[in-house]
C-alpha cells in the first residue's frame, strides 16, 4: 500500500451490474486493477474509447476526499487505519437516488433529491482524515489556476487541497471528458436506456473506499470500509 503516489476517498459501487458497466464503460476496472473491454452502445456521437479518455485512470468513482499526497510523518497504513476507525463512527446515507446529467462539459451521475446527509459524510472525511495531507506546493496551485477561483474556493484549496468541499461539493460521477453540448446531450440520450435500469433507487451509500495512484497513474481500489456507526 506504501507504493502509491497519492491516495483519495472514494465511493464506488459494490460489485454487481452498475459496476461492472461502469468499469467497462471507462475501460479501466479499478477493482480488480485491469483494463476492460469497452460496451457496445448505439447512437453514440464518438467512440466510447474519446468520450472516456480524461476520467479512465481514475476508474469509476464519486470523489468524497480528492486525491493527496501523504504528509511527512503519515503512512499508508495509518490512514488505512483512520479510515476504518472513522467508517465504524460513521452511519450510513440514502439518498433518492441517482440519474444521469450534464455537469458542466461532461456527463455525469448526480444525486436526484436532496443530499445533505451525503454533503455531511464528505465534509467529515475532508476534515477529519486531513492530517494525513501533504501541504499544497507552489507548484500545485498554479498548476490548479488558484488565482482564476472564486474567493472562498481558493481558501477550501489552500485551506484542504481541493476547492470543490464544503458548500462547494458537488458529488458527481464521471461518466465521460469534456465535450461540447450536442456531443453531451447525445451521449446522454444514447446512454439513458442503458443505463437508467442499472441506477439505484434509492441510493444506498454504506461503505467508503481508499483509491490509491500506481506508478503507472492509474488508480485502484485498495480497500472498502463499511460504515457502521
Amino acid at each position: 500500500m506504501e507504493h502509491h503516489r497519492r491516495f483519495a476517498i472514494y465511493w464506488a459501487p459494490e460489485p454487481g451490474p452498475l459496476a461492472d458497466f461502469t468499469a467497462a464503460w471507462l475501460g479501466w476496472d479499478a477493482a480488480r486493477g485491469a483494463e476492460r473491454p469497452h460496451p457496445d452502445v448505439a447512437n453514440l456521437p464518438r467512440p466510447v474509447a474519446e468520450l472516456t479518455e480524461t476520467p479512465r485512470k481514475y476508474g469509476f468513482h464519486g470523489t468524497l476526499k480528492a486525491p493527496f499526497r501523504l504528509a511527512d510523518g503519515t503512512t499508508a497504513q495509518g490512514l488505512d487505519r483512520a479510515v476504518a476507525d472513522l467508517a465504524g463512527r460513521t452511519a450510513p446515507v440514502t439518498l433518492d437516488g441517482l440519474k444521469l446529467a450534464a455537469l458542466g462539459r461532461f456527463l455525469a451521475m448526480v444525486p436526484d433529491g436532496p443530499a445533505e446527509g451525503l454533503n455531511r459524510l464528505a465534509a467529515t472525511l475532508v476534515t477529519e482524515l486531513d492530517t494525513f495531507r501533504a501541504p499544497l506546493t507552489a507548484e500545485d496551485l498554479i498548476r490548479r489556476r488558484a488565482t482564476d477561483l472564486p474567493a472562498r474556493q481558493r481558501e477550501m484549496l489552500e485551506r484542504y487541497g481541493y476547492p470543490y468541499v464544503m458548500e462547494e461539493f458537488r458529488f458527481h460521477l464521471t461518466m465521460t471528458g469534456p465535450l461540447d453540448p450536442e456531443a453531451a446531450e447525445a451521449t446522454r440520450r444514447a446512454l439513458a436506456p442503458v443505463m437508467t435500469p442499472l441506477l439505484p433507487r434509492p441510493f444506498h451509500i454504506g461503505s467508503v473506499c481508499l483509491f490509491g495512484e500506481g506508478e503507472d497513474g492509474r488508480f485502484r481500489n485498495l480497500h472498502r470500509y463499511t460504515l457502521s456507526g
